[in-house]
């Protein structure tokens, strides 16, 4: 898995960093115990203020993806159970904008099948990302 940040996005690059590693693991591609590069690599590597990444990691770590420590760097710890109440209200607001745009609920259930497809492929341990 490479991160990347895509200029024309509109969501802040921390975002873009953090919805990249969730959507990994949930594809697969990073499983539990995977070590990330350390936050000033990864800035490095991708030219951005480690404060950025710093922020993305600290994010991925509260929500439960993530497990940082001092001398071990940040590696894939999921915290399993259901999402929090705010994933409920971002997921209601996401849907109540693609009905409000004109798509029935039939498209958007097809678009969230679609959305899902390949999620839930175990991975093995891998030593980085990097």
């Amino acid at each position: 898995m490479f991160l990347y940040v895509e200029d024309a996005d509109h969501r802040p690059v921390y975002q873009q960093l953090r919805d990249q590693v969730v959507e990994a693991i949930a594809r697969g591609e990073i499983g539990e115990g995977t070590r990330l590069p350390t936050t000033r690599q990864l800035a490095v590597d991708l030219g951005l203020n480690f404060h950025t990444v710093a922020r993305a990691y600290d994010l991925l770590r509260q929500e439960g993806y993530l497990q940082v420590g001092r001398k071990v760097g940040a590696s894939v710890h999921v915290r399993r159970g259901p999402p929090n109440a705010e994933w409920h209200a971002e997921l209601r607001v996401l849907l109540a904008a693609a009905y409000a745009k004109g798509m029935s609920s039939e498209e958007i259930v097809t678009a969230c099948r679609e959305a899902t497809q390949g999620f839930g492929r175990a991975a093995e341990p891998k030593d980085s990302l990097a």
